[in-house]
C-alpha cells in the first residue's frame, strides 16, 4: 500500500509528499520527526508535519543562507548559526576561510544524531571541523546569555510554530543584536512571503526597531512549497547588502573561489531586488 505524507503548514494549502522508504518516523524529546526517501526529492526530513530539508535542493537555501551574509560582510571570523541541526547551513560557513569559528546550536540533539547518520552528503565532515562548536541549548536561552560576540548570526530554524515559534520575537532578535559584534549581520529564516507574509512583515518591522538596516531577500528552494524563501536581513551597516557584483566576485575569488551550486554575485545582488508585494512587506 502506498504512504504518502502530508505537510501542514498552511491552512488552506496542502501539499502531499510520496515515500518510497522510512528511514525513521518518531516523536523526540521536542517534534514530531520523520526521515524517508522520495523519488523526487531524494531523501526528505519533516518536522511537525513540515519539509524541513531534502537532498535534491538544499544547496540552495543553505548557500543562500551562508554567502550571501558572509561575502556581504567579507571579514566574518566568528559565526553563530541557531537551528540547523542538518549541518548544511554550518558546512557552506566552514568553506570561508577567514571563519575561524563556527558555533552551532541547536535545540534537540536528535536532529543532529539523525541527520549525521541518515544525511552525510549534507554536514560533509561539519561536525567534525576544529573550529565548529556544537551547543546543546534553547536558542533563544544561548543567545541572551553568552558572552561571545559575533560577525554573524544566521537563524537557520523552523517556522513558527512548536519549539521555532520563540526565534521570531523581538525580544529574541534584541538578544541577536546584543550579541552581534560591530557592522554585524542577522540572517533569519522568514517563510514563504506569498503564504506567510504577515510573519515576515513582523519579523522585519522588529529589525526595523532594532538596527540601521532591515530588509529581505530571496530565493526558491522547490521543496519549501507556495513561493521563494524569503531571508530576513538586519545590520547597521547599510552598506553590507549593496556591494557590486565585482566587489563580491573579488571576495569569492580571494575566499578560493570555491564552487557553488545557485549562490554567484549576481545571483546575491539580484536577490535583492524584491517584488513589490514582498517590498510592501518589509520597507519602513
Amino acid at each position: 500500500m502506498e504512504r504518502w505524507v502530508e505537510e501542514t503548514l498552511h491552512d488552506g494549502f496542502c501539499v502531499r509528499l510520496k515515500v518510497d522508504k522510512v528511514l525513521f518516523d518518531s516523536q523526540t524529546d521536542h517534534q514530531q520527526l520523520i526521515i524517508f526517501d522520495n523519488e523526487d526529492f531524494g531523501r526528505v526530513m519533516m518536522l511537525d508535519g513540515v519539509v524541513q530539508v531534502s537532498t535534491r535542493d538544499e544547496f540552495v537555501y543553505h548557500e543562500m543562507m551562508a554567502h550571501v551574509p558572509l561575502f556581504a560582510h567579507g571579514k566574518a571570523k566568528k559565526v553563530l548559526v541557531v537551528g540547523g541541526g542538518d549541518g548544511g547551513v554550518l558546512r557552506e560557513v566552514l568553506r570561508h576561510p577567514q571563519v575561524k569559528s563556527a558555533t552551532l546550536c541547536e535545540i534537540d540533539r536528535s536532529v543532529i544524531d539523525l541527520c549525521r547518520a541518515h544525511f552525510p552528503e549534507i554536514s560533509q565532515g561539519a561536525y567534525d571541523d576544529k573550529r565548529t562548536r556544537v551547543v546543546i541549548a534553547d536558542g533563544t536561552k544561548f543567545v541572551g546569555e553568552t558572552k561571545d560576540r559575533f560577525d554573524a548570526i544566521l537563524v537557520d530554524s523552523t517556522d513558527p510554530i512548536g519549539p521555532g515559534a520563540v526565534l521570531f520575537t523581538k525580544e529574541f532578535y534584541a538578544t541577536c543584536r546584543r550579541a552581534l559584534k560591530p557592522g554585524g549581520v542577522l540572517v533569519t529564516q522568514n517563510g514563504l512571503p506569498f503564504l506567510q507574509g504577515p510573519e515576515l512583515k513582523e519579523s522585519v518591522g522588529y529589525f526595523h526597531a532594532l538596527f540601521k538596516d532591515a530588509y529581505a531577500y530571496m530565493a526558491t528552494t522547490p521543496s519549501y512549497f507556495g513561493d521563494a524563501m524569503a531571508y530576513g536581513w538586519a545590520s547597521d551597516d547599510k552598506k553590507l547588502r549593496r556591494h557590486s557584483c565585482k566587489k563580491l566576485a573579488k571576495r569569492h575569488e580571494k575566499a578560493g573561489a570555491f564552487p557553488t551550486r545557485y549562490w554567484n554575485p549576481e545571483v546575491q545582488v539580484a536577490a535583492f531586488a524584491l517584488p513589490n508585494y514582498v517590498r510592501n512587506l518589509v520597507e519602513a
